[in-house]
């Protein structure tokens, strides 16, 4: 993805950094805490716990919590490395083979990561997690209309607790392919689940400053340009904002901001050449 504010052509900064969060995000089930043991039971009737958990299956888990790690400190090839000894202990753990999915999207390996999603959701078609990642790896390869499906697929999974990212993930996309309607509409779900999410609304308020309508945009972005969230890409979008709605008190309040605190960002440059419309 690249930057700009051509909607349909070029993502912003914080776009990469929701599907950055959103993709480590889909790993919650198995890092640090007590263990999702997958969708086995102990009998028909009773549903297995951590205490029933096979030792083979702890082993590969507490593995699995390594890679997870180093996945997140940036530490790919190790985390690599981990995942391929937790599928020599347990081969059909759900979990490692998506870890082994988003590991090999970020070393670019296209064919292997969706060999791997593929084997998580075969594995356990109830991970909405699973679902969620395998879905933006589709979106990330232009393949919408099949991610779409798989998003919905996750929206749907009982109980799924992260429908947030899935909802921002699904809205990013949507706009991708040039369906702002849609898109607002996954967008303005995903923050009425979670108005605090400042990923979403920014990118609901860009969405709203690029289709005209400045009044709505003003109120997404003022919400995170009045919290300690704000950045300089924030305080650039407010400014364009304030510009197109004639409030020149609240530009140059924003303006003196981003200056002051982000002096060497390629939003206050573009400031200072008056790039209003790039």
């Amino acid at each position: 993805m690249t930057l700009g504010f051509a909607l349909n052509e070029r993502v912003n900064c914080w776009m990469l950094m929701a599907a950055s969060v959103l993709l480590l995000a889909g790993l919650s089930g198995c890092s640090g805490g007590a263990a999702r043991v997958n969708e086995t039971t102990v009998s028909s009737t009773e549903v297995m716990t951590t205490s029933d958990e096979p030792e083979v299956r702890r082993r590969a888990r507490l593995r699995l919590e390594l890679a997870t790690g180093y996945f997140a400190q940036g530490q790919t090839t190790v985390a690599l490395d981990e995942v391929k000894q937790v599928l020599v202990i347990d081969p059909s753990f759900a979990d490692a083979h998506n870890l082994r999915g988003l590991i090999y999207m970020r070393l670019n390996d296209p064919r292997l990561a969706e060999d791997s999603f593929k084997r998580a959701v075969a594995l356990n078609g109830r991970d909405a997690d699973a679902l969620h990642n395998y879905g933006w790896f589709l979106c990330q390869n232009g393949r919408y209309a099949e991610s779409f499906d798989v998003f919905s697929q996750a929206l749907t999974t009982p109980l799924y607790r992260n429908q947030v990212k899935t909802l921002l993930a699904k809205g990013l996309c949507e706009i991708r392919t040039g369906d702002r309607a849609q898109a607002e509409i996954s967008l303005a779900r995903a923050y009425e689940l979670d108005a605090g999410n400042p990923v979403t609304g920014y990118n609901l308020a860009l969405l709203l400053y690029l289709r005209g309508e400045y009044t709505r945009a003003q109120f997404y972005i003022r919400r995170i340009n009045n919290s300690e969230l704000a950045n300089a890409e924030t305080f650039w979008l407010g400014i364009r904002v304030e510009r197109r709605m004639n409030n020149p008190v609240a530009e140059l309040q924003l303006a003196s901001q981003l200056k002051q605190r982000f002096p060497k960002s390629k939003e206050a440059a573009a400031y200072e050449r008056g790039a209003f419309n790039e």
